[in-house]
């Protein structure tokens, strides 16, 4: 027996390193991890030498110094006195906003015309056929730049919705305008409005928010703990109880509370002037690249949605509606929760592209982390190498966190196997 063991656990030896396959996989991996850092090293070190070379340095003191030019839409307050770094926080913001509104948006459109090319209406059918293909085989940019034209060109000036007899309206109950210079929405204000918490650097965040996110937060889990209660009760009984009646009470009762107390309304825009007030001017360039960003994505967005509805087995749906579900609880209840499985990968992809693709804003003027840390910041300061390397920084930490977000996701919607 001890001999049996020895022959099957020889002693390591150097040589194993090559000819055993236990460690020979390891060993490659090794070799090429030392080739490819040694790469970087010298394409890192030749780089610094050839900067030398020209007088320049690699260094991010240029953050600290001042701007000296201004941005249209700042969702933190910013001058132009303000640094390089805090221009590039404004941008970063700016690219999130528009990426975040833009991958919620691509997902209701592409959900619905994915469905929607599916219907048995013929003419619904080929209208999202239409849009689809129209959109998927044209380029993003020309997208971005008609939309933004038919913003520029064909939509009023703030002056024509003025007078008793104005030549332009405001849509959605008279609370959006929609100019060619801006979008005037309504904004929210607080009859009781409480002292708002001072986070440094001019950014203060208001105790309501504060407030409103906690009690969702806390509605969220008692949600998980309510549907967790009902989830042993059947294991138990075999018999569910009814809890959406608890789950809708926790979810917006403490919000309307909220609401009520602190006397949430929304304030319309009005025109004063020669512009509008009251309300947030929304600048044309984002509502162009949101808008162009959604409907480019959503199309591609469908594709995947169609693709995955028709992965499922036509058995499915046919077992769903012989115990009398309706088609539109069958795709609520059976199609769409199995297609998951088959939506989510490429669905991280459009994600991400989408993300990078609102690099495009500076097309129409917005001023993206491309606008400003890639645009103004590295023509004033001359430091491109260092531009480049921390907006592909920023690039890739957005992608890493989309990437696990989604991934994480996935591993949760997945099928369980035994």
């Amino acid at each position: 027996m001890t001999d049996v063991m020895a022959s099957a656990n020889p002693p390591f030896r150097p040589s194993m390193l090559i000819y055993d396959r236990r460690y020979r996989s390891m060993t490659f991996q090794v070799i090429v991890f030392i080739l490819v850092m040694a790469l970087a090293w010298w394409l890192v070190n030749n780089t610094i030498r050839n900067l030398a070379a020209l007088g320049k340095d690699f260094d991010f003191g240029f953050l600290w110094q001042r701007a000296g030019y201004d941005i249209p839409q700042t969702p933190i307050p910013y001058t132009s006195n303000d640094t390089h770094l805090r221009a590039a926080v404004v941008g970063l913001l700016n690219t999130l906003i528009v990426s975040i509104l833009g991958c919620i948006a691509a997902t209701v459109v592409g959900i619905v015309a994915g469905v929607a090319r599916l219907s048995k209406n013929w003419l619904i059918a080929r209208l999202m056929t239409v849009y689809v293909e129209a959109f998927r085989n044209v380029p993003l940019l020309l997208w971005i730049l008609i939309v933004f034209a038919i913003f520029t060109e064909v939509m009023p000036p703030p002056n024509a919705f003025r007078g008793d007899n104005p030549t332009a309206s405001m849509i959605l109950f008279d609370n959006v305008a929609l100019t060619n210079r801006y979008t005037a929405i309504p904004t929210l204000g607080m009859t009781n409005d409480p002292d708002s918490l001072d986070l440094g650097a001019r950014i203060t965040i208001n105790w309501a928010t504060l407030a409103f996110v906690a009690v969702l937060v806390a509605g969220w889990i008692v949600r998980r703990m309510i549907g967790a209660w009902a989830q042993r009760i059947q294991d138990q009984t075999g018999s569910r109880p009814t809890t959406w009646w608890m789950s809708l009470g926790v979810m917006t009762v403490p919000s309307l509370l909220l609401i009520w107390y602190f006397g949430l309304h929304l304030i319309p825009p009005e025109l004063r002037g020669f512009n509008f007030t009251g309300g947030i001017n929304v600048q044309n360039g984002l509502v162009a690249l949101w808008l162009a960003l959604t409907l480019y994505t959503g199309a591609f967005i469908a594709e995947i949605v169609r693709a995955g509805i028709l992965a499922i087995s036509r058995g499915q749906s046919e077992a769903a509606f012989a115990l009398g579900l309706r088609p539109g609880r069958t795709m609520n209840l059976v199609i769409l929760p199995q297609a998951l499985r088959v939506i989510i990968p490429p669905l991280i992809s459009q994600y991400l592209n989408l993300t990078k693709n609102s690099s495009l804003a500076i097309a129409v003027g917005y001023m993206d982390i491309k606008g400003t840390l890639g645009g103004t910041t590295l023509n004033q300061t001359g430091r491109e190498l260092e531009s480049i390397v921390l907006m592909m920084g920023v690039y890739l930490v957005l992608s890493l966190i989309i990437s696990a977000g989604m991934n994480l996701f996935n591993s949760r919607v997945k099928l369980k196997e035994r």
